[in-house]
């Protein structure tokens, strides 16, 4: 797999058991990928829907064989089986959240998909996990690192839960 670009996954939760809501998560998805690298544990205020319970958030590298498309489509069943429901408040509460955030260097959009993550440049509870195991990267759209964007952002909001290795307990 190593000729197979680098992807890197967003991991949210803020329903029921989060932690254990994102381990069986990283559990279900070792199922298609080769799970890389895995951020700390962060704790943040959630975004969009304020009357909510706060989130744990985190990153995680990640190598397969699927391609972008049906990697979301896996990804949503995967967050099916932790217990996330189709509907609700958009951003609403959610037991789990797994978004693609970069998928090597492409750049996709799509009504369903874009790809890199449309919001991760402003986003300190996706830019502090990410920056943790992929500083380096380079956005493919705004030619910055992931250490650049979060210089830019700040980690204003974001709070360490437990060190990489929380998903091992």
């Amino acid at each position: 797999m190593s000729d197979r670009p680098a992807v890197y996954l967003g991991l949210g939760s803020n329903l029921g058991n989060r932690e254990g809501n994102l381990c069986m998560a990283l559990r279900l998805v070792k199922s298609l990928c080769r799970l890389e690298a895995v951020s700390s544990l962060y704790e943040t205020a959630p975004v969009g829907v304020e009357d909510q319970p706060p989130f744990y958030n985190a990153a995680c590298r990640v190598t397969t064989g699927l391609e972008p498309e049906a990697l979301l489509r896996f990804l949503r069943r995967v967050e099916f089986e932790v217990g996330r429901r189709p509907g609700g408040p958009r951003w609403g509460p959610r037991p789990v959240d797994l978004d693609i955030l970069l998928y090597g260097d492409q750049v996709v959009e799509r009504a369903y998909l874009v790809l890199p993550h449309a919001k991760l440049a402003e986003r300190p509870f996706v830019l502090v996990p990410l920056a943790e195991i992929a500083p380096e990267t380079r956005h493919p759209i705004l030619k910055k690192t992931v250490r650049e964007l979060l210089t830019a952002a700040g980690e204003e909001g974001v709070t360490l839960v437990a060190p990489a290795g929380w998903h091992r307990t």
